[in-house]
């Protein structure tokens, strides 16, 4: 098959991004009154609920600021990163300095910092702002934000935690895999060893726990001996998740040199294309078991944006990386589904869930999951990597 056209893809993606994504989260999510974001959008942009996720305020200061460092230094740009910056400063933390899970329109508290994953998200928005607008103490925050989740990593939730402690609990790929890509963004910004240490222990525990080469498979649930009981937890895939996580393990060990590790993770990467496309509707299932059982979550086959808009940039990348077409085989067959599917050229920006047949089931562009940020950083990462291309 012909390799893949670069100067019409980038102009895709950059068209996408610049012209119908970003230009509907700076339209209709600017809370310009109170601060912060409004992110419960409709299809039009009208809003449907005035709370305020702390991890999508991150998310959104995170797009915002990139694109100012990355794409071009537009005021508009700059601004909008810092009215969610000031307000995450202003509202994010509780007295302990841990960021709530939900505020009201105003920063208010509506639940407690039970949670790491708003943190890693105020991280990653700190850093990006810092870069942006040079000022000081966002990358204090972020540092600070930083060790802070490693002190609670042990136990996240804390006293909100409604497992009981014992010693066989199961490893989370969720963690390690946000920590790679964190803690890769922190080393740029900031000189410890540390750093690098926490990476390559992410790496081996993502590769060595959930990466399954025996089975071909890669599980979100391992025990603390290695084991995966023949349980629901035990046997349970999330394709989107675990593509995800291969091309953040690709792109740190392609930095590293580390190419046994980069062609470990693109095999895992195709083994969970293969296992997650629906063959019939096209598209891939959000979860799985892995031997075909009753699964508990009802919303097992529906059609999702983030899994696709994470394989768009997983495939893209393994292709660039190590050269193979079967990865610029499986990102035309992601684009072209993906493309049909999820972009709303009437009010912009994509929809978000859609049933297994891909009808779209609800046509609203944020809630407390989608924001602004899987869909344009897709569309980043995947310009950037086509402009990269267009120059070999």
């Amino acid at each position: 098959m012909k390799q893949l056209d670069w100067t019409n893809l980038a102009e895709m993606h950059k068209t996408e991004l610049l012209e119908s994504v970003m230009p509907f989260w700076l339209k209709h999510s600017m809370d310009r009154e109170c601060g912060g974001y409004l992110h419960h959008l409709d299809r039009d942009g009208s809003i449907f609920c005035t709370d305020k996720m702390m991890w999508m305020q991150g998310r959104e200061v995170y797009m915002f600021a990139r694109l100012y460092n990355e794409v071009e230094k537009r005021p508009e740009w700059l601004e909008a990163a810092k009215l969610g910056a000031d307000f995450l400063r202003k509202h994010g933390r509780d007295e302990n300095g841990d960021f709530y899970f939900l505020l009201n329109r105003q920063g208010e508290p509506l639940r407690v910092a039970y949670n790491i994953y708003s943190d890693f998200f105020a991280v990653m928005a700190m850093l990006e702002y810092a870069k942006a607008s040079k000022e000081s103490w966002a990358l204090d925050l972020a540092v600070e934000t930083f060790w802070k989740i490693m002190a609670r990593r042990g136990n996240p939730k804390g006293r909100y935690n409604k497992i009981l402690p014992r010693p066989d609990l199961p490893s989370d790929h969720t963690f390690p895999m946000i920590l790679l890509n964190v803690a890769g963004m922190m080393q740029e910004s900031v000189k410890d060893d540390r750093f690098e240490e926490l990476l390559r222990d992410c790496l081996n525990r993502i590769m060595t726990k959930h990466v399954d080469e025996t089975h071909k498979a890669v599980f979100e649930f391992v025990w603390a001996d290695g084991s995966r009981p023949d349980e629901p937890a035990g046997r349970f895939i999330n394709p989107g998740h675990a593509i995800e996580s291969m091309w953040f393990v690709m792109e740190a060990a392609h930095k590293r040199g580390m190419t046994d590790l980069v062609d470990k993770a693109a095999e895992a990467m195709l083994w969970t294309a293969e296992r997650g496309w629906d063959d019939e509707f096209g598209g891939f299932y959000y979860f799985l078991d892995f031997k075909d059982r009753p699964i508990e979550a009802l919303e097992w086959n529906i059609k999702l944006w983030w899994p696709h808009t994470e394989a768009l940039i997983g495939f893209m990348l393994a292709h660039e990386i190590t050269g193979r077409m079967e990865f610029a085989n499986w990102y035309r067959r992601v684009h072209e589904y993906t493309f049909k599917i999820f972009p709303d050229p009437e009010f912009g920006e994509w929809i978000a869930y859609c049933d297994r047949r891909g009808v779209p089931t609800h046509f609203l562009k944020g809630n407390k999951w989608k924001c602004c940020f899987h869909v344009p950083r897709t569309l980043l990462n995947c310009w950037q990597i086509c402009e990269r291309m267009k120059g070999k």
